[in-house]
């Protein structure tokens, strides 16, 4: 019954196999890039800035920005967001996944993002790619008046941050932490260790 005979056995098609291989490479440098966090995103920013170039220079293709724009926002959003909403968690409180809501309530749960640092670095990495590829072919140019979408962008940046930033407030949350906390060494440790 586990004998498989060898007429049985389906080759896998050349190009499903180069694509696999592909695939495969691509993931193992994305493992070995995940340490390089300054690396990583200077290499965004290398890309950003040749994105931003690339439009200035042919002076079009507007709305790809603005979508561009949008997808940052709205990546940006998930980063700050935590992976459980506390709004709904406070409905139900038995599985024990929300934040702490009181003073009192004092274990430790740490802030987990919707969307991870590495997440966040590669989905805007691809993003800008794809953006900066769109920009070659024409037919995606479409002319329209950007000084209007700039301040609907700057409209929506700002509302949007505005209620984030509402929610942060109201389920006591701060997204924003840079590494471990350091404890400074009592002097009595320091006094006998001499």
């Amino acid at each position: 019954m586990g004998d498989i005979k060898p007429e049985e056995i389906v080759p896998t098609p050349a190009p499903l196999r180069l694509f696999n291989s592909i695939g495969v490479k691509y993931q193992y440098y994305l493992d070995k890039a995940v340490p390089y966090t300054t690396a990583r995103w200077a290499t965004f920013f290398v890309c950003f800035g040749l994105y931003v170039l690339r439009v200035y220079l042919v002076q079009g293709f507007h709305i790809i920005s603005y979508g561009l724009a949008i997808y940052y926002l709205n990546l940006f959003l998930m980063f700050l967001t935590p992976k459980i909403d506390p709004a709904f968690a406070e409905m139900s409180e038995d599985d024990g996944m929300s934040l702490p809501t009181k003073s009192s309530n004092a274990e430790f749960r740490p802030f987990i993002r919707r969307l991870p640092e590495f997440k966040f670095w590669h989905l805007s990495t691809r993003a800008v790619i794809i953006a900066t590829f769109i920009t070659f072919f024409q037919v995606f140019n479409v002319p329209v008046f950007w000084p209007i979408l700039v301040m609907y962008f700057i409209i929506l940046f700002c509302l949007t941050m505005k209620r984030q930033i509402k929610h942060m407030i109201k389920y006591r949350y701060i997204p924003l932490t840079h590494g471990k906390k350091k404890y400074a060494a009592s002097k009595e440790t320091s006094s006998g260790a001499n």
